[in-house]
């Protein structure tokens, strides 16, 4: 059995969607997409908005994230996607 890290991608959408559903409940709209992108830029350390993005942009085409999810880092991408990590030695 192997061990499932932040890496995978199925974990990386479970807690992303975790995190829409929780304020998918609002109901404003627009604070529900300001709440899931605070929570991103707070809690989530830059490799694991990379890896958010590369779900997106890989060829899952961000496959089995929620709505929210999606138009939350579309729309919020140049606040959220960090930079490139730098080279490792």
């Amino acid at each position: 059995m192997s061990a499932v890290t932040h890496s995978d991608p199925q974990t990386i959408v479970r807690l992303a969607n975790r995190i829409g559903e929780f304020f998918a409940a609002y109901p404003c709209h627009d604070e529900a997409v300001e709440g899931v992108a605070s929570h991103l830029r707070k809690f989530w350390e830059p490799r694991m908005r990379r890896q958010l993005y590369a779900h997106l942009d890989g060829a899952a085409q961000g496959e089995g994230l929620s709505e929210l999810l999606r138009e939350t880092a579309l729309a919020r991408r140049a606040e959220l996607e960090p930079a490139a990590a730098p080279p490792t030695r």
